[in-house]
């Protein structure tokens, strides 16, 4: 379960699907589906019931726990669990058991042995920690989202009678399946607006009072939380009369930490790459892909045009690195050093177009961070703007062996071809 993306650019990257990542996009804060429950649990959510194993493999936390039927799930920050494998052989990160006695055997398959699914990396995820949640039979599946929306100026509620599913693809294919509520922020889900949605998700009788009760909680927890988006796919009715929330991603306010320390302090990081960690401890945005050629950019549009470029002359990035808007002179030596720790990198290409960013500091911390270690790889740099006249000239008197060019068609190609020499 995963927190809203702050940084422009990696909006950009998701939102056009032109560069293949190596592992899956992570949103700054990021929690594992048991924590998302365990919200849930807290503001009154209607929920499984459910418990944790960790490494430890103590069966002591199953002993009150009974179920006429049980849900096992590996814990890993990505989906496709279900259809998943394990390093060691054992298939599935998702089994249902009714014997209590099959519980620690199933998570010792999966605790400390790596789960591989269509959005891990191709080794897998080491998983550390089983989910145990009653399994409930499941008469009927709907949808239910609470989100931020632009064109409301506030959040709105998206409902659907068909859950379970990709929303994007029953809006595209079914429009009619999906309604759209904006909520006014002062006034908040109304008695009214729950019991309309709950009829438009298909709920009679007892259920449709039920499943209102769940809406207007479901809308205290997000103003509480200060969420960004909350998503309950499914949101499902029982065939024993109970309207719970089966799976749910939570995204939060990055803006709001310090107002939720003790959820943000949950953030699961295990499964972040170090180099994009490392980038957002000193403010920057760093994002893996697959080719060879490192990327220093300020600015997402400016991140994707230079990408395009290193594609249209034959290369691919192995990498992006925004510094942002602000951005000071040891940022951009700290930059330049976490580039470099990419094995896959061959060639590296600053493109700096200045307005706020100074390119005289970027100049200096090239220059600082080269004389500090020689670079390992080739590095072109085009850099125009603000000082830019200056940036060359320090570029230049360093005695450096880099590749300084003014126009940026010119300098991909001379990155790509550098590359592609070693």
């Amino acid at each position: 379960m995963m927190s809203a993306i702050t940084k422009t650019s990696k909006i950009f990257r998701v939102l056009t699907h032109q560069y293949s990542p190596r592992v899956t996009c992570k949103r700054n804060l990021n929690l594992q589906e048991y924590h998302s429950k365990d919200l849930l649990k807290k503001h009154q959510v209607s929920i499984q019931n459910f418990r944790l194993l960790d490494s430890s493999l103590d069966s002591k936390v199953l002993s009150d726990f009974k179920a006429d039927e049980y849900v096992v799930k590996a814990q890993i920050l990505a989906g496709g669990r279900g259809k998943g494998h394990f390093n060691n052989g054992f298939k599935g990160g998702v089994h249902l058991t009714k014997n209590p006695n099959e519980i620690v055997n199933l998570a010792k398959n999966m605790i400390g042995h790596k789960l591989i699914t269509k959005q891990t990396p191709k080794d897998g995820i080491l998983v550390d920690k089983v989910m145990i949640a009653e399994s409930v039979n499941i008469k009927r599946e709907t949808y239910l989202s609470i989100v931020l929306e632009r064109a409301y100026n506030g959040a709105a509620l998206v409902a659907s009678p068909a859950g379970g599913m990709d929303i994007e693809a029953v809006a595209e294919k079914t429009p009619h399946l999906i309604k759209t509520v904006p909520i006014d922020i002062y006034e908040g889900i109304t008695d009214k607006t729950a019991r309309e949605v709950a009829e438009f998700l298909e709920f009679k009788g007892p259920l449709l009072n039920k499943c209102a009760d769940e809406i207007k909680k479901l809308w205290q927890l997000f103003l509480k939380v200060d969420a960004t988006q909350l998503e309950i796919n499914p949101l499902v009715e029982t065939d024993d009369g109970k309207v719970i929330a089966v799976d749910a991603k939570i995204n939060f306010d990055d803006n709001a930490e310090f107002r939720q320390k003790e959820i943000f302090a949950l953030d699961d990081k295990s499964e972040t790459d170090p180099r994009e960690r490392e980038a957002e401890a000193h403010n920057l945005t760093y994002i893996d892909m697959d080719g060879s050629i490192g990327c220093m950019v300020n600015g997402a549009g400016l991140a994707m045009a230079t990408m395009d470029l290193i594609v249209l002359s034959g290369g691919k990035p192995a990498n992006f690195l925004d510094l942002g808007g602000g951005v000071g002179q040891a940022q951009v030596s700290t930059a330049l050093k976490i580039l470099e720790s990419d094995p896959k990198v061959k060639a590296i290409f600053v493109n700096v177009f200045a307005g706020i960013v100074n390119c005289a500091l970027v100049a200096k911390g090239i220059v600082a961070v080269c004389k500090e270690n020689l670079p390992k790889h080739p590095i072109v740099i085009r850099l125009e703007g603000t000082n830019a006249a200056i940036a060359k000239k320090i570029l230049e008197e360093s005695g450096l062996p880099l590749h300084i060019v003014n126009d940026a068609d010119e300098a991909a190609k001379k990155a790509v071809a550098l590359a592609e020499s070693k």
